[in-house]
């Protein structure tokens, strides 16, 4: 299991102004989670039988800043800000913020799709967040990201190639939703669809949203 910790190809030249605000509302909207329980979380999570009954719509964009647990943010969060300050960079602040919306919306319609007769509450930025990673692989593949490896026991921190790093987790998510159909008729399980969903559309939409003239940029402020 490998954890991203940071992009040490490049830096963005700009402040991450939206991805830190993503990071803050995703906190915040935790802790009134936390405040709130069980009732909080069935209002504002997506049911996907609700959405298709044409119900409660406003839960696609409400869910993507909800999670189920503390590993759940601390491990979202963590790669939200591995790669989203580059893309923001790239994209611009205005862009990204629409990216980023719309690809988690992209990945929750794709679980809605996968499982329409499902009454299991969805929730999560992992579809946005997957959005972000396509954009990555897209825009900087050779880009080289510190990351913390986890083998059972042995734990340590090497550089992986972008496109290796964010390729075996796409895989991973790939042949995992084939699992997870069985995991939520059960009752439960990760919602591996919004995963996949939103990483191909971070693949495709990045280079129509990308300023080439901000990567070049970007580009001249490369570190060892």
């Amino acid at each position: 299991m490998g954890i991203p910790l940071r992009d040490i190809s490049r830096r963005p030249v700009h402040r991450p102004v939206i991805t830190v605000s993503i990071i803050t509302i995703n906190v915040l909207v935790f802790v009134l989670e936390l405040l709130g329980g069980d009732a909080f979380v069935q209002q504002w999570s997506v049911v996907p039988a609700t959405i298709v009954a044409g119900q409660h719509w406003v839960t696609i964009l409400t869910a993507m800043f909800m999670h189920g647990g503390w590993m759940h943010i601390i491990g979202n969060m963590v790669f939200l800000w591995a790669f989203g300050p580059e893309i923001e960079d790239a994209m611009g602040p205005v862009r990204y913020l629409a990216f980023y919306l719309l690809g988690g919306v992209v990945a929750f319609l794709a679980q809605v799709a996968a499982m329409s007769s499902s009454t299991v509450p969805n929730l999560g930025a992992s579809g946005a967040i997957a959005a972000v990673m396509g954009a990555f692989l897209i825009t900087y593949p050779r880009d080289r990201i510190r990351t913390l490896l986890l083998l059972g026991w042995f734990v340590t921190v090497t550089v992986i190639p972008a496109a290796v790093l964010i390729g075996i987790w796409f895989l991973i998510q790939l042949f995992s939703q084939v699992g997870s159909v069985v995991e939520a008729q059960s009752g439960g399980g990760v919602a591996y669809m919004a995963h996949v969903g939103g990483f191909v559309f971070g693949a495709i939409t990045a280079r129509f949203l990308e300023d080439p003239r901000r990567i070049a940029a970007q580009t001249r402020n490369w570190v060892s």
